[in-house]
């Protein structure tokens, strides 16, 4: 399905080099099944390994959920460190938590060997209490990330107040978060991976998967294509093989504003989102631009109709101005909605099938996707290579929602 509807700021960031498909190997180690931001980290960590792996794309390379992608990376998840303790343990909790902390430093080790850095930048968050009723909530969560070694304050009222151009009974400030453009992290990383043998195809789609008793065939209007194994990165798309159970996919809003180099009182340039579900977000871009997201609804497909957008829009940019009362007023010539999925226990997707040896799956579903496509690109080289992986069974396709 279309991912998004409207018009995009990523990809007017960078003109795409021209990709021509290679001619097909008669066998590869690894087939990856999607060219975005989970295809292309799962694609480096199985070279790294010295796999010949190839990437199967049914459209262009970063042309889904990447364009859309907001590219906020944090280590705190959508669902809190002191709820996620409840539902799966405290040292699981906070073992899932550090693993994305640990993947913020892999995100930047990688982005380093690209051109501009793929413009990441390490920022703060400021997560502030959306009523006075989630103070509680903040305050717990702040206990528990400062217990087990996070890097966090807790913001009272009077700390907002000095340090903010809004008003918010409390809010937590994270240190060693970070933003990217991600358009320009996957094309980037896709021109990198071809230098070093990863075959990709573009407008490449495997609509007949075939597991043999020694292989596996895929088979394309281009050809067929024979792996050992099948990594399944297709995001928000249907899975062309086996199902998730456990899994929503909603639809939301964004807009990216006209340059403005002042928005005073914007603290450190941090990342802000908030306690309400769903919650508003937004960032600061290297041209001095806004994005902000958020105004969430439980509809699969991205709004087709301009006029929807338009007024949705018109509501963002009403919080934006809400939250920076000083500014003048701006426009937003980027505006769009996007699909994206969430897990019912807010955990990604990622292991082996549980039936099938051969067939992988990496699918951030959460806020923290591309962290999340990180972290599960390392998981899957150590299955695939053989090696045990203690973290894998946090996020295992065998539990209550994962995969038939």
């Amino acid at each position: 399905m279309d991912l998004h509807n409207g018009l995009l700021y990523w990809p007017t960031t960078l003109v795409k080099p021209t990709h021509t498909n290679p001619h097909i190997k008669a066998h590869y180690d690894v087939i990856i099944i999607g060219a975005g931001m989970s295809g292309l980290l799962t694609a480096k960590a199985l070279v790294d390994e010295g796999l010949n792996v190839a990437i199967l794309e049914r459209n262009e390379i970063a042309s889904g959920s990447t364009s859309a992608n907001t590219g906020l990376l944090q280590y705190s998840n959508d669902i809190m460190l002191h709820e996620l303790a409840k539902q799966i343990g405290e040292q699981d909790a906070v073992r899932f938590y550090k693993l994305c902390y640990e993947a913020l430093d892999q995100l930047e080790a990688i982005s380093l060997s690209l051109p501009d850095n793929a413009n990441f930048i390490r920022r703060p968050s400021i997560c502030f209490a959306s009523k006075k009723g989630d103070v509680k909530m903040l305050e717990k969560e702040f206990e528990m990330l400062n217990q087990h070694g996070f890097p966090v304050e807790f913001w009272n009222d009077i700390i907002v107040r000095n340090r903010l151009p809004f008003q918010a009974p409390a809010a937590l400030y994270t240190m060693n978060d970070a933003e990217i453009n991600p358009f320009k992290f996957v094309v980037y990383l896709a021109e990198q991976l071809k230098t070093r043998g990863v075959h990709i195809f573009e407008n490449t789609f495997g609509n007949i998967i075939e597991d043999e008793s020694t292989h596996i065939t895929i088979k394309t209007m281009h050809g067929d294509f024979n792996t050992s194994r099948i990594v399944y990165t297709t995001g928000y798309n249907r899975l062309p093989h086996g199902s998730l159970t456990g899994a929503d996919i909603n639809r939301s809003y964004a807009i990216v504003t006209e340059q403005n180099p002042r928005f005073e009182g914007w603290y450190e340039q941090a990342l802000i989102w908030e306690t309400a579900r769903p919650y508003l977000y937004l960032r600061r871009t290297s041209d001095n631009r806004v994005i902000i997201g958020g105004l969430d609804e439980k509809k699969a497909k991205p709004t087709k109709g301009q006029e929807k957008i338009e007024a949705m829009a018109e509501k963002l940019l009403d919080e934006l101005h809400r939250l920076f009362p000083s500014e003048e007023a701006f426009q937003a010539p980027y505006k769009y909605s996007a699909s994206f999925g969430e897990s019912l226990d807010n955990l990604p997707f990622i292991g082996q099938h549980p039936d099938e040896k051969n067939h992988y799956y990496l699918l951030g579903f959460g806020g923290n996707g591309t962290v999340y496509s990180l972290l599960g690109a390392s998981i899957l080289a150590d299955l695939i290579m053989g090696r045990k992986n203690d973290d894998a069974r946090l996020v295992t396709l065998d539990r209550k929602y994962g995969l038939t």
